[in-house]
């Protein structure tokens, strides 16, 4: 104490970086101006991303739950990361090569059965982060409590959330998900030092992504981002251990499909061997199967390349869609950066080198880059060093977000590959006369309709004042922070009435994959725009006729001859014969209702008149404009949907 004040140390407590993989994990931290990765007690960097249960005793974790694979391959579980927010329907296909199975998941969340106990994805990969975290403890002698940890590009909301989940699960506050390609930019940035166009393209083990950066003196800018959630190493394996599978269930008469032991003593080998080809141009698979019987096939590099070309070639269309978001040609890249194993193949990188027309950089190890550049993200957070002091990191939501409106069309309000931390409100009314209740969807996607976008959460703004059609103005306001995690509000500005909602993961919900939701938009844009428009004309002509209907009730309609109340009557008719069929055209509806507005012109203004002079009896013009429907700060014209009871 001095002076009554206690002198705090100036020590800034450590954050260390943490690839979270599917099938490695690390940990990482700036020594120095440099990241370096953290070793576990055998000295090995990578932590196998594999969680064993046995029979008696804690969690096996890493290269030692590697052998209970095979020897107890229903107690233990591999590729956790592909489970990670998604719900029991979204991985039925995916589950039929791995050992272990689901739990009873009808009370929500999906859960793995290991033993005689479930655990949910975020609890088993808590407990690799937890291992992690003991590595980080041991190396430097003090508890490690903060942490960055990375993320697939396209992992969403869910995904990010369940990601979030693990760590605060191991003991860990989570400061913030990078996205993994941005990671590797920053691991080479803190070499390269310098401004220019970079690709990132990183095929895991589960997932793959393609990122576009911009560095500018220090700062790094995601420009575009593209991806697929479920493709990777994992894919070339199962391909592999299926073609063994067929030999053997051919050549030996043996079905192997349901024998958990068997399966995972073909995936080691397959695995090996898929290492192997990326230096020799032939290897052989050999495994030891029960009652003394044993596989051999020998593979050349040759063969391999074209079993697993439809596998890799999967990766082309993001890039080339990436590319575009950015406006880029491939010869306006600057640099290529290759992360993840799945980049050691040597199809992989040449299939790159020909996207790009540039051989692309390999002098980090495509293993540790993404762990590397997570510690230069800790770095910052902590305070910095000399090497990262001056670094800014952007980043941008892959997809866009928005509502629901009225009609079943989606109003986007951040949209594709905007920079994150972003907020945005848009303002939207009722679409139904009195209406107490508006329910609002939040939705992701690139196509037009709400059916064809992924749900992401429903909230209600409840007891706003009954008011005429078009009169509430609801603010609705989309907030992304640096996470990618998504809130949403909704607030009644005349009534003050609001709600508000933190997306949180949907189990259970059909999950296309996020780059199918892409290339849908441009393979259904002309039709999606096509329903879009007839959508809005019914909007705009169902509008003109609720307001007609309040002017036949009014004093005004008398005033109209007899020649023209007919006529108004007979185009009220054909708009209300020409907007209701399916295959309705919007060009109709748009003229029907041009005509209709048009006849209406004098009736509007005689209502108008009416109101004027109901101001002059005691009305504020103000008022009479509401009863009209009508103001100075008219919203959005599309509305969400009224609730349904």
């Amino acid at each position: 104490m001095a002076n009554g004040i206690q002198i705090e140390s100036n020590k800034v407590e450590r954050v260390v970086g943490i690839d979270l993989g599917t099938t490695n994990s690390l940990v990482a931290f700036m020594e120095g101006d440099m990241p370096v990765i953290i070793p576990g007690e055998d000295g090995d960097k990578l932590v196998p991303s594999v969680v064993a249960m046995p029979p008696k005793g804690d969690a096996v974790i890493g290269n030692a739950a590697r052998k209970n694979l095979i020897e107890t391959p229903e107690r233990a579980i591999y590729s956790v990361k592909r489970l990670m927010g998604r719900g029991a329907a979204d991985v039925q296909e995916e589950l039929k090569l791995f050992p272990f199975r689901l739990a009873d998941s009808s009370a929500g969340a999906l859960k793995v059965q290991l033993g005689d106990k479930a655990y949910t994805p975020p609890e088993v990969s808590a407990l690799i982060l937890r291992q992690l975290k003991r590595n980080a403890e041991r190396y430097f002698g003090e508890p490690v409590t903060k942490a960055v940890i990375t993320v697939p590009a396209y992992f969403n909301d869910a995904q990010r959330q369940a990601t979030k989940d693990a760590g605060r699960i191991a003991g860990l506050d989570v400061l913030r998900l990078v996205n993994e390609p941005t990671a590797a930019s920053l691991a080479y940035g803190l070499d390269k030092k310098r401004n220019g166009i970079v690709a990132v393209y990183d095929l895991g083990g589960g997932t793959f992504d393609i990122s576009i950066l911009k560095l500018h003196d220090g700062i790094f800018e995601v420009i575009a981002t593209n991806g697929d959630t479920h493709l990777g190493g994992d894919d070339i394996d199962n391909l592999l251990i299926t073609i063994a599978l067929d030999d053997i269930a051919g050549d030996m008469k043996l079905d192997l499909r349901r024998n958990g032991e068997a399966v995972q003593a073909i995936r080691k080998a397959v695995i090996d061997a898929k290492i192997a080809l990326s230096s020799a141009p032939k290897t052989t698979i050999e495994v030891n199967l029960s009652g003394g019987k044993h596989y051999e096939r020998e593979i050349t590099r040759e063969q391999f390349e074209q079993l697993i070309a439809p596998v890799i070639q999967r990766t082309v269309a993001p890039c080339k869609q990436a590319l575009a978001d950015a406006k880029l040609t491939p010869e306006q890249i600057d640099e290529v950066v290759l992360v993840g194993g799945s980049t050691r193949i040597p199809r992989v990188r040449a299939l790159v080198q020909e996207l790009f027309k540039r051989v692309p950089h390999t002098e980090l190890n495509p293993d540790e880059v993404v762990a590397l550049g997570a510690a230069v993200q800790a770095n910052i957070l902590s305070g910095g060093s000399n090497a990262t002091k001056d670094m800014l990191l952007l980043d941008v939501t892959p997809l866009s977000l928005g509502i629901e409106a009225l009609g079943g069309v989606v109003a986007k309000i951040i949209h594709r590959n905007s920079t994150i931390p972003a907020s945005a409100t848009e303002h939207f009314t009722t679409g139904v006369e009195g209406q107490t209740n508006v329910a609002i969807h939040v939705l992701q996607g690139e196509r037009e309709l709400a059916s064809d976008c992924r749900s992401l959460a429903r909230f209600d703004l409840k007891n706003i004042p009954p008011m005429a059609a078009g009169l509430p103005r609801i603010e609705v306001r989309f907030l992304i922070d640096a996470n990618g995690i998504l809130n949403v509000s909704a607030r009644e500005q005349r009534s003050g009435r609001e709600a508000e909602i933190e997306v949180k993961p949907t189990y259970g919900l059909t999950d296309e994959q996020v780059e199918s939701m892409i290339l849908d938009s441009f393979d259904n844009a002309e039709e999606d725009f096509r329903k879009r428009q007839v959508i809005e004309a019914r909007n705009e002509a169902e509008n003109i006729m609720a307001a007609l209907e309040k002017g036949k009730r009014s004093p005004a309609w008398k005033q109209l001859s007899d020649g023209e109340r007919k006529e108004i009557d007979r185009l009220e008719r054909h708009l209300s014969e020409v907007k209701c069929p399916r295959d309705a055209d919007y060009h109709v509806i748009k003229k029907a209702t041009e005509d209709l507005d048009k006849a209406t012109a004098r009736l509007a203004e005689l209502m108008m008149d009416t109101a004027v002079s109901s101001a002059l009896h005691g009305k504020t013009m103000s008022d009479a404009g509401e009863e009209l429907g009508e103001g100075p700060d008219a919203p959005h014209p599309i509305a969400p949907a009224e609730i349904k009871s």
